[in-house]
């Protein structure tokens, strides 16, 4: 392999791969034997993960730049080829459920697999590739516009993320301004965003009532492969967040309002924790890379072989520039069987927090791509995904002070505060999507109007300073999961859940919960969610009492760190 930058894209060959995938199930649905079929299903395995990669390249390169217009195009060939290459691989998987080897398949690869498959054959139709086309380019509009917004901040030319430091600032005026900055930014093009979002809701709701589905939210579900639950659970778990979190999150930010001399935290205050300032990286970008990669070599033999295979490849792109798509994520090279991490640094803790959580996600695709046989393995359903993430935010603890120096219990404290403080945002981002698409007619003011009542219900806390866009409902719009990810950001609450009980179990005993997280990500997505929990000796959240004993294992931690 290549390192990243020198890896040749090479546009797929629609006709081609058409051609040879015919050809390939053709040979598939004559074998005689078992052994014979799976090794030709495992040659289309092949196939998918090269078209995959080559896809990928070119997503990667147009989200460090969305303006690069070579990009650009490949990414509209992709939105409008990728839905019927989406009914080709449904072709091969129906070969799969109707093939006489069907049981030797269970028998291999377990019956999770032909479940998986059994579900997206129920989500996949001719029918809505034109609607799958259009949802696509809407998302790529979306992620163009936001990603070209930009403002001059004190001089200096800020996209969203460039604001961010300046929104942590010990100058509370400093904060306001940028939070101003912000907020405008949105506002200004808020009519756009709007638009975009009224045709992504209307778009998503012809494909659930084309493919039969009661509404786009049982569609969805089962799209996110979620076959152990559904809503009903989920506004459950939202409850139980409502009953054991937002009290304790009060709590915290009334104390973080006494550390700060404030009678009342406005919303650009709730990011500062501390009145001399937030724990920042002692170093720059290449400091950080260097300090992870020791860090890696010293927590595990598996941690050290793939952080060195990152940087041997140079699979990051960390650092914000004009452009650049916002957010940070992970993503996989299956032909290569390489991760990649992209984010946008800003000298905030959370250029460090990337190089853990989003490096958690690596570390899953690294091992599961070297120890899973089937491309629809390498990964599992995002609340299974952001337990690999999140749990090695906690498993490099002991490692921070290299990065944070003096101030490490500053960050310990922040980042578990955080984490429990994320949690009713989230929960208000999911129902939010729920009522969008109980009335999929809703307009724009009325959408805002559902926001700002949710804000009620799961941060009652949360005050503008009387900034009329966000305090009137528009905060919503600065999500970009429910432009680009709907209904999937529940599912890092419900990982966090889980990995608070895993950090409870690192306090007691380092090594057995490494083994515990470590079999998780070998396992990827072979099993379902209910059964991955298990696997990891992990108690499902949903359940009475789940949220309480994970909350009261933070809160034991938050009472005992000494951060001044």
């Amino acid at each position: 392999m290549n390192k990243f930058k020198q890896l040749v894209y090479i546009r797929p060959n629609v006709k081609e791969v058409k051609r040879e995938f015919k050809l390939l199930i053709k040979d598939f649905k004559k074998a005689e034997s078992y052994e014979k079929a799976k090794q030709i299903y495992l040659l289309l395995q092949n196939l998918i993960m090269e078209v995959a990669t080559n896809y990928i390249i070119a997503s990667i390169r147009n989200t460090i730049n969305t303006s690069d217009e070579f990009y650009e195009d490949e990414m509209k060939f992709f939105n409008d080829e990728l839905p019927k290459m989406m009914l080709m691989v449904k072709k091969g998987q129906e070969s799969v459920l109707k093939s006489k080897f069907i049981l030797d398949f269970d028998k291999e690869f377990g019956k999770h697999y032909t479940d998986t498959i059994k579900a997206a054959q129920k989500t996949m139709n001719l029918k809505v590739v034109l609607n799958l086309t259009k949802e696509n380019n809407l998302k790529t509009a979306y992620s163009k516009k936001v990603a070209s917004c930009k403002t001059i901040f004190r001089g200096e030319e800020c996209n969203f993320y460039g604001l961010l430091k300046h929104m942590q600032s010990i100058d509370r005026e400093e904060r306001k301004e940028a939070f101003n900055s912000f907020a405008y930014m949105y506002e200004e093009v808020s009519q756009e965003l709007d638009e975009i979002y009224d045709k992504l809701v209307e778009v998503r709701a012809k494909i659930a009532k084309k493919l039969k589905f009661q509404n786009y939210i049982d569609y969805i579900y089962l799209n996110r492969g979620r076959l152990d639950y559904g809503p009903k659970d989920v506004e459950a778990f939202r409850n139980h967040v409502i009953n054991y979190i937002v009290p304790v999150c009060m709590q915290l930010y009334q104390e973080q309002a006494k550390r700060l001399g404030l009678d009342k935290l406005e919303y650009y205050d709730e990011d500062i924790m501390f009145g001399d300032g937030n724990a920042v990286p002692i170093g720059d970008k290449d400091y950080i890379v260097n300090t992870a990669q020791k860090m890696y070599r010293e927590l595990s033999k598996e941690t050290s072989d793939f952080f060195d295979f990152m940087v041997r490849y140079e699979l990051f792109d960390l650092e914000t520039k004009p452009n650049k798509h916002l957010g940070g994520y992970c993503t996989g090279l299956p032909k290569f069987k390489a991760p990649f991490i992209f984010s946008n640094f800003n000298r905030t803790s959370a250029d460090v927090d990337v190089l853990t959580h989003e490096a958690g996600h690596a570390f899953e695709a690294y091992t599961a791509m070297r120890e899973q046989p089937l491309f629809e393995y390498i990964s599992s359903t995002s609340e299974v995904n952001e337990i690999h993430s999140m749990a090695m935010e906690y498993f490099t603890y002991p490692w921070m002070e290299d990065f944070f120096g003096e101030n490490v219990n500053k960050y310990h404290y922040s980042h578990m505060a955080e984490s429990l403080m994320a949690i009713p945002y989230r929960c208000c981002v999911d129902e939010f999507q729920h009522k969008v698409f109980e009335n999929p007619k809703m307009s724009a003011k009325e959408r805002r109007n559902v926001w700002h009542n949710l804000e009620k219900k799961y941060m009652p806390w949360r005050s503008y300073d009387g900034n009329a866009f966000f305090g009137e409902g528009g905060f919503w719009m600065q999500k970009q999961h429910v432009f680009l990810y709907p209904f999937y950001y529940i599912d890092y609450n419900l990982a966090q859940i889980c990995v608070f009980e895993l950090y409870g179990r690192m306090k007691e005993d380092k090594n057995t919960a490494w083994e515990d997280y470590y079999r998780l990500c070998k396992a990827g997505g072979s099993k379902g969610y209910f059964e991955l929990l298990k696997l990891a000796n992990l108690s499902n959240p949903f359940e009475e009492g789940t949220v309480k004993k994970a909350v009261d294992i933070v809160l034991e931690d938050l009472k005992t760190v000494t951060y001044a």
